[in-house]
């Protein structure tokens, strides 16, 4: 867990009135800086931009910036501006080190990580089915204006089969018939959660799996509450039904068997999304079960602390991982994720961008530039990477207000030291966040 301008995470709850700016400041005339719009086309050098409550008002080539009464300029020479980043599945606020638990879900733990994700620019989540009610609060208080943390919306508590995969024990409600499931559905549209997720895995054999009579349940009570219905999935055979169920997105990549022209036909004929790859998760599972040098690269430290790094790189934790029954499968597993996530683009499958960051050793922040290299190293260019986390995942979202670096959209920006159309890890090299206008405390 990542320590905040010097800060323990414990306090940076205070930190939340502590932001640079506000809806009522000045307006602020960013100039000189090299444009990344978030749509995937070339970036702009000498360009500038009109920041003013919370909003873009104007974006365009430095030297035609219109005169602004009052503006202040800030010049980013030789910087490199892009959208914040928008991840569309994370897990929030149950992880302490390694340790997952419903009690260490509170509104302190959901606000801490969601100040982490704002350091590392990552301006937007949506958290996929184990929260709390009480981030229902926090995600109001965050849809629009200026933020000190990253804005949030939530799937609440997802659906899982009873004895099968997926939730965190005493947060989730599991259930066992179409209609518990029905009136679980019901129970969670009322409260007011953005999205309806559920569960299809059997963790490679060794759970019950989800049957299809409660998948179909769910997806039909989503819709009769006017909620899209995402589904956590492994395998093509129950991607196929989903889609013929009505699902509107997959939280993950198909990662048994390539994707076929059945599958990417059908959903592109029902507008089902690729919502999410979290090409960095699979990576993540194995990766920490031998030496490897990302617990020593300083941005990974910056996400972690002390206590992660020393159980991720301890000798039990290896041990343990490298000796599970899945081990063996996983870096195959992990190619077919990224071979279809690149299979289904190239397709015109519509796509987004997601980690499933949150788990222990799935860092917030750190998880979302983890993501970027792995669709660079599925195929994707950098541009066409930065699009999916920024612009085509704000298409997702479907508000209009975020996701591109353009006049009347929010102000969540990421200003970098150097070029990351040129090379991604340059994601990494981060001068400033704003969120609304708002510069966030940056990590230490």
């Amino acid at each position: 867990m990542a320590r905040i301008k010097g800060l323990a995470r414990g306090t940076i709850a205070a930190l939340a009135g502590l932001c640079v700016g506000s809806a009522g400041a000045a307006p602020v005339l960013y100039t000189n800086f090299t444009l990344i719009d978030g749509s995937g086309g070339k970036p702009m050098p000498a360009a500038a931009m009109i920041v003013d409550a919370a909003k873009i008002r104007w974006v365009g080539p430095a030297g035609k910036a219109p005169r602004t009464a009052g503006a202040s300029t800030v010049d980013l020479s030789g910087k490199y501006v892009m959208p914040g980043i928008i991840d569309l599945h994370v897990h929030i606020g149950t992880v302490r080190d390694l340790d997952q638990k419903a009690d260490y879900f509170t509104p302190d733990s959901v606000r801490r990580d969601l100040q982490t994700y704002a350091a590392f620019g990552v301006t937007t989540v949506q958290s996929m089915g184990t929260d709390k009610d009480s981030i229902l609060p926090i995600r109001d208080a965050g849809r629009t204006g200026p933020q000190s943390v990253t804005r949030v919306l939530t799937a609440g508590q997802g659906l899982v089969f009873k004895g099968g995969y997926g939730g965190v024990p005493g947060i989730n409600h599991p259930v066992a018939t179409p209609e518990e499931a029905t009136a679980e559905v019901d129970a969670q549209s009322a409260k007011g959660v953005d999205y309806i997720k559920l569960w299809m895995d059997d963790e490679l054999g060794a759970m019950p799996k989800m049957p299809y009579p409660i998948s179909k349940a769910i997806i039909d009570a989503a819709h009769r509450n006017g909620k899209r219905a995402l589904a956590h999935v492994f395998y093509l055979a129950d991607a196929k039904v989903l889609v013929a169920q009505g699902i509107d997105g997959f939280m993950h990549s198909v990662r048994d068997k390539p994707v076929d022209t059945e599958l990417i036909s059908a959903m592109k004929a029902r507008g089902v999304w690729q919502g999410a790859g979290t090409l960095s998760r699979e990576a993540a599972v194995y990766a920490f079960a031998r030496d490897n040098p990302r617990t020593a690269d300083p941005f990974f430290r910056q996400a972690a602390d002390p206590a992660t790094i020393t159980g991720l790189e301890s000798p039990e934790r290896e041990k343990t991982v490298a000796g599970s029954r899945i081990f063996p499968s996983l870096p195959q597993i992990d190619e077919q994720a990224r071979d279809n996530e690149r299979a289904l683009a190239q397709a015109g499958v519509k796509y987004g961008f997601g980690t499933d960051a949150g788990p222990p050793g799935r860092l917030p922040g750190y998880s979302e530039h983890w993501e970027l290299e792995q669709l660079v190293k599925a195929g994707f260019t950098p541009s066409e990477a930065i699009a999916a986390a920024t612009g085509r995942s704000a298409e997702w979202l479907g508000t209009g207000d975020r996701g591109l670096i353009q006049a009347g959209r929010l102000a969540d920006f990421v200003v970098l030291n150097a070029d990351p159309t040129r090379n991604i890890l340059n994601s990494r090299k981060i001068a400033v966040v704003y969120i609304g206008g708002n510069r966030v405390p940056s990590v230490r």
